[in-house]
């Protein structure tokens, strides 16, 4: 009887703390709808999103935050929203991943997207770090310049358990350089004298989101669109070994000082998360994920990932944003800058 009584004891704790997830998550998911519905009223206008959902949800979600400040009741449901499914929308992105394609890109053009992300990891990183931005902002920063913006950070960021207010920093300013390249890098088409080709390789390499590569290249044809898609999905792969090497840093940093016996563990080595997203990467590299399950899956993670970023927003002081707005704007914007310049330089290498 005793064992009986803890048992239900637990359940119904359990079932206490679901319940007190609800009103945070249901409020998550109105501001999420709020916002893939502006998307898709951006797909209808300009066959384009050129603000992602996930930007909107987070700008909608700080509105939000500013006119009127959540109640314990909300508070809990909000915190699990932003760290728990966003864990599972970043192991779910393995799904995703296959090692085959990036294979099929073809050696030289892996090698130079790869040479171009891992210097301007370190170019954006020491930038932001000289602007005197936190470690976090500066790693949140980095990824988000140099291999696929507001996705890149919203995957890092539970991985280096970053705060709300880093995460909305570098994606609101992340958001507004996005949209000005699209608008802004066809115009150097003209100047630069460049061909299909060398346009979609640089549109590639600078654009942040594949949306947004599809907005800047299709005006240009459809060989700079194929081109500019595949460099820019190769350059989004590279986030898998990015978000690995960063969660072996954060454990190697967090276990100073803990046991041998401790260490052993992988889980304690790398975050569940990870794990699930290098297993369900492997899958898909094997072909044991049906291609019927890709489109389901993934699109589950792009929405666990706006309604994360709907409870970030949620969470975020406009007040703090201020404190470090334009040293962010500094650092995203000069990274951009020579991101561009290396990526112009190494596109001539390609005809």
């Amino acid at each position: 009887m005793p064992e009986q009584e803890q048992d239900q004891g637990e359940r119904q704790g359990a079932l206490k703390r679901i319940i007190l997830l609800i009103p945070g998550i249901l409020l998550c998911g109105v501001v999420t709808v709020i916002s893939l519905g502006i998307q898709a009223a951006e797909e209808r206008i300009f066959d384009h999103p050129y603000i992602e959902a996930l930007v909107v949800a987070i700008l909608l979600g700080m509105a939000v935050r500013t006119a009127w400040e959540p109640s314990e009741r909300w508070r809990s449901g909000i915190a699990f929203s932003a760290k728990q499914l966003l864990e599972v929308a970043v192991m779910l992105l393995g799904a995703s991943i296959s090692f085959a394609a990036i294979l099929a890109s073809g050696w030289l053009l892996i090698g130079a997207i790869a040479v171009t992300v891992v210097i301007m990891l370190a170019v954006s990183y020491g930038l932001s770090r000289i602007l005197g931005l936190k470690t976090k902002l500066a790693i949140l920063i980095a990824c988000g310049n140099s291999i696929c913006g507001n996705s890149a950070i919203a995957a890092v960021a539970p991985v280096i358990e970053a705060d709300g207010d880093d995460i909305a920093s570098s994606i609101s300013f992340t958001a507004i350089l996005g949209v000005l390249m699209v608008l802004g890098l066809p115009l150097l088409i003209p100047l630069l004298k460049l061909t299909a080709t060398q346009y979609g390789i640089l549109a590639g390499l600078t654009v942040y989101a594949v949306p947004q590569v599809l907005a800047a290249t299709v005006p240009a044809g459809i060989v700079s669109t194929q081109i500019g898609t595949l460099v820019k999905l190769v350059r989004v792969l590279m986030l898998g070994p990015i978000v690995v090497a960063l969660s072996l840093f954060v454990a190697r940093r967090r276990k100073e000082g803990a046991t041998k016996a401790a260490s052993l563990s992988p889980f304690k080595l790398v975050p569940w998360f990870i794990i699930g997203f290098l297993v369900l990467a492997a899958l898909r590299s094997f072909q044991l994920v049906p291609d019927i399950a890709i489109a389901p899956v993934t699109k589950t993670a792009a929405i666990l990932t706006v309604v994360s970023m709907a409870a970030l927003g949620l969470g975020v002081d406009v007040r703090v944003l201020s404190t470090v707005g334009g040293r962010v704007t500094a650092a995203v914007t000069l990274s951009l800058m020579l991101l561009l310049g290396l990526s112009i330089g190494l596109v001539h290498f390609f005809k």
